[in-house]
């Protein structure tokens, strides 16, 4: 039987509070990190309480009126979730993550627990009530300071019923809706098929003239192609081809790199103008790299899709353009073992909502999309209370390549494979492309045995890595990571004094 998603109260009594850590990871920006840095004591805050679900509480800010901010860090609605009286258009603002690490660092009192400031620095009533005898600070008119403020709880029933509504959505299934369905897929497969000839064609084009009329022609060229991808309605392609216009300028050995990825763009488009002649695992996994997407929703209902187990959060990042966010949540099945990955995207500006953070372990229905080799899945329902997570099992360099290399084999478009290394020793490279080229970077050696595994150069600078060097202290370490072509990059690393996983 499924129960209610854990209150703030839950997640404080069962020690899995978030890690200051956990919460700048929810940034859209480095700009907001480091304001949401400034925020996080408790001098600006007024009128703070936790309960429901949420965190709420009045920030002074440059003006008379403070900002009201709350945040649903887990409720009904989906959670995390934030809102703000502040004029910023970045989700979460500053405010937010003020209050979310003051939270993280116990100074935010529970719902019932009393008032959690001064009353005395309360902002005026003119501004903050909202005259229903309770007050926007938390306090009621005796002061009590028991429940969510009004203007918390209203937001709150807000997300609640737009997600029971999102829940209740059922498209029509009939006869006339299943054809036009079919039509419409059918002029799409039309489109695609007309998109990908037309790539087929440019890629030729770049070889017949030479890959340094690439480097000179710059990225406009790529970027109109893209675009003419996503017009064919195979959002796939056009992602992979922005990929290329960026090759070029990616410092020496550019031409190899770029040659490499035209030819498995070219295996991509290739196959898919050869659809029906697949094996339909490998076929679907084909549609997913062009751009053909399962409805979460479809893939949750399917029956016996769905496992449940308890998932241990191994690690998660973004990546941003600018157009979108793109959040990568790697989790690993405690009873099946399996690896899970989830997407979520915000637009510009926004993070997505998706948190799950690392280090927890929640027990959750999960959903893998189809292929070869699946491994993006879609998150169901949630059962219980997330609780700390443990080390999770991991393995030698070796072993992590040849599972990297059997993925590879069912699936060439991949970029990395998820793998957590158990007993490596991080050893620091040199600075410099040079260096780089010479392979003097940074790598993870097992701590016993010849095996090294160099950092992905795209990771070589990420201050993290001196983070890793302090957990280890010169010693072995566990560490999650993906593995793909161009090295290993970490993610997340277990101290092994105190258990407790470190974002990378």
């Amino acid at each position: 039987m499924s129960v209610a998603a854990p209150t703030v109260g839950d997640m404080t009594q069962q020690g899995v509070r978030w890690t200051a850590d956990q919460v700048l990871a929810l940034a859209p920006d480095a700009a907001s990190r480091k304001a949401g840095s400034r925020l996080g004591a408790a001098g600006p805050w007024s009128g703070t309480g936790a309960g429901e679900g949420a965190v709420w509480g009045l920030c002074k800010g440059s003006g008379g009126a403070p900002y009201r901010t709350a945040v649903a860090v887990c409720d009904r609605g989906g959670g995390p979730g934030y809102t703000c009286s502040c004029p910023s258009r970045k989700f979460p603002c500053k405010h937010a993550l003020g209050l979310l690490l003051l939270w993280a660092a116990g100074e935010v009192a529970p719902a019932g627990s009393g008032p959690s400031t001064d009353p005395g620095t309360a902002p005026g009533a003119d501004d903050l009530v909202d005259g229903s005898g309770t007050d926007p600070s938390g306090r009621s008119d005796d002061g009590s300071g028991s429940e969510p403020p009004d203007w918390t709880r209203r937001w709150l029933t807000g997300r609640r019923q737009q997600a029971e509504r999102g829940a209740g959505d059922a498209e029509p299934t009939g006869p006339k809706d299943a054809e036009a369905a079919r039509r419409r897929a059918e002029r799409r497969a039309e489109r695609m098929a007309a998109g990908a000839s037309e790539l087929e064609q440019r890629l030729l084009d770049l070889l017949r003239g030479g890959l340094a009329d690439a480097g000179r022609a710059g990225y406009g060229a790529w970027e109109e192609t893209a675009a003419r991808m996503v017009d064919a309605q195979a959002p796939g392609l056009g992602s992979r081809v922005r990929e290329l216009g960026a090759v070029a300028a990616s410092g020496p050995g550019w031409p190899g790199r770029l040659l490499a990825e035209c030819a498995l763009l070219h295996l991509l488009v290739r196959a898919f103008l050869g659809l029906s002649a697949l094996p339909e695992p490998l076929a679907t996994t084909v549609r997913s790299r062009v751009g053909v997407s399962v409805r979460a929703a479809e893939l949750l209902a399917a029956e016996g899709a769905a496992v449940r187990d308890r998932w241990l959060v191994l690690g998660s990042s973004d990546s941003v353009d600018d157009r979108l966010t793109t959040r990568r949540v790697w989790l690993r099945g405690e009873g099946t073992g399996r690896m899970a990955l989830l997407l979520d995207f915000g637009a510009a500006g926004r993070a997505p909502e998706l948190s799950l953070p690392t280090g927890l372990s929640v027990e959750a229905e999960m959903a893998h999309y189809p292929g070869v080799r699946p491994l993006r899945a879609a998150l169901g329902e949630r059962f219980a209370q997330p609780t700390a997570g443990g080390v999770p099992p991991g393995t030698g360099v070796g072993p992590a390549l040849a599972t990297y290399g059997e993925a590879l084999r069912d699936d060439p478009w991949l970029d990395g494979w998820p793998v957590v290394l158990s007993g490596v020793v991080p050893i620091p490279g040199e600075a410099g492309p040079e260096a780089l080229e010479a392979g003097h970077g940074w790598q993870l050696a097992d701590a016993e045995g010849d095996a090294v595994l160099p950092v992905d150069r795209r990771a070589q600078g990420n201050p993290g890595l001196w983070r890793l060097m302090s957990i280890s202290c010169g010693g072995p370490v566990t560490v999650f990571g993906e593995c793909g072509h161009r090295g290993f990059t970490p993610l997340t690393a277990w101290s092994p004094e105190t258990q407790e996983a470190v974002p990378l």
